[in-house]
């Protein structure tokens, strides 16, 4: 299937942006290219090509891989090429978990039911890094945060189509265990799964 957009000539302007901002090339490899066209699909918005690849437009993106592979350089990117409504705020789950282990409750609000514009019913749309790393903080109670914080938002998704982005390094199975089978059959809900594969280079090196 043709898209209307030439995807080619956008990640080539990305990637432009990129060395702007940093200085230095990104690099993309073939384990990269089947990756980039799925999130090119959902931030476009190119309806017929999301389709395709069986991507729901209405959900978030959960994207895995292993550590080094460029998870996150990508989904920075993907700011570039979507519209401002669509684009994402960056917090890791251990800077959330930080800040609520010295701001208590507030901090979940933050990210739930005070996470809209201001003046507008738009929820914001945040991206949370590294989930699954971050650590159990004991205030008012010793729990994770993200567990609360994921779930308040899936709710916010039923009902206001809030919509959230993960980046993991961690299996399905693994977020199970760590986060319960409540909080995976909600990611089914919220999330697209586009995944690297587990041999993917580490960039880093």
């Amino acid at each position: 299937m043709e898209s209307h957009y030439n995807y080619g000539s956008i990640i080539d302007h990305i990637r432009q942006k990129w060395k702007e901002k940093h200085g230095f090339e990104f690099k993309i490899t073939e384990t990269d290219k089947p990756v980039i066209n799925k999130l090119l699909a959902y931030f476009l918005r190119d309806e017929e090509m999301a389709a395709a690849a069986q991507l729901d437009l209405a959900k978030g993106i959960m994207l895995t891989g292993p550590i080094g592979c460029g998870k996150t350089s990508l989904m920075s990117l993907m700011n570039e090429v979507c519209s401002r409504t669509h684009q994402h705020l960056y917090r890791s789950g251990r800077d959330i978990s930080i800040e609520y282990g010295r701001s208590g409750l507030d901090v979940l609000y933050k990210y739930t039911t005070n996470s809209f514009f201001p003046y507008t019913n738009v929820p914001r749309v945040y991206c949370f890094d590294d989930l699954g790393l971050e650590p159990r903080m004991p205030f008012w109670g010793d729990f994770n945060v993200m567990t609360e914080i994921l779930l308040s938002r899936y709710q916010l998704m039923m009902s206001r189509r809030m919509v959230t982005h993960v980046i993991t390094t961690l299996s399905a199975d693994e977020l199970e265990q760590l986060y319960g089978n409540r909080v995976r059959s909600c990611f089914r809900a919220m999330f697209n799964l586009i995944a690297y594969s587990h041999d993917a280079p580490d960039k880093r090196k």
